[in-house]
């Protein structure tokens, strides 16, 4: 039987050696450059809006983003926290997504104003739960929310205040807290002030918090997307 050859190693010993040292420089410099790289890619806008989402995810409905610079908008007129405004619009109508935004009671908008809150219990027609016999014309007229002591707020400078538009309703509702306590750091006197039943303000306590949480990370992605 005739004996097998020895097959020769491709590279010899010294060759190997030669080839592992000349693969480090290279191994790192590919390593460098991936890890530069990655520190680049980190401050795209795709992946802060990947943060977002994770955010949103802690919650039952996420807060849409476009919403978000109204409220810290008014925040900064009224000095109401953003995420509680962003809290009582959960509550009140899920964030504007109801099939109406009437109550059965006959509360008006994003934010749910009865109509004699918004134009002014002064009004001669204002009684009981506030819905009034107020003229549709009258009930976004500045002039007459402004005779009548109401929180109804022109917000957008359109000159009609807008329970229905959502600058105008999250501005009144600012301006409503601010009056009702915020302002005075009673927060929970102003929440029942919005709605007296403490079912409502454990509710809206409970959003308040879920959002203050991730408050700084939410607003800064939404006014760096808003710019």
């Amino acid at each position: 039987m005739a004996k097998s050859k020895k097959k020769k190693p491709v590279l010899s010993p010294k060759t190997k050696i030669l080839t592992i040292i000349l693969l480090i420089p290279i191994t790192l410099t590919i390593y460098i450059v991936a890890y530069f790289s990655w520190q680049q890619v980190r401050g795209w806008p795709f992946t802060e809006k990947t943060v977002y989402q994770q955010i949103q995810e802690q919650f039952d409905l996420e807060i849409p983003i476009e919403y978000i610079p109204v409220y810290v908008a008014a925040e900064q007129k009224y000095g109401v926290p953003w995420t509680l405004l962003a809290a009582h619009h959960r509550v009140e109508t899920r964030f504007s997504t109801m099939s109406t935004l009437i109550s059965p009671v006959g509360a008006e908008g994003h934010l749910q104003f009865m109509p004699c809150t918004f134009v002014g219990w002064q009004h001669p027609s204002c009684k009981d739960l506030g819905q009034g016999e107020i003229p549709e014309h009258d009930k976004t007229n500045p002039a007459v929310i402004k005779k009548y002591g109401g929180y109804g707020v022109d917000a957008n400078g359109d000159g009609i205040a807008d329970p229905f538009d959502i600058e105008d309703a999250v501005f009144s509702a600012a301006k409503f807290l601010s009056i009702a306590g915020v302002n005075d750091g009673q927060l929970k006197k102003a929440i029942f002030q919005y709605n007296h039943s403490d079912e409502y303000v454990e509710n809206i306590l409970f959003y308040y918090k879920q959002y203050r949480d991730y408050g700084n990370q939410l607003k800064k992605i939404a006014l760096d997307e808003n710019k």
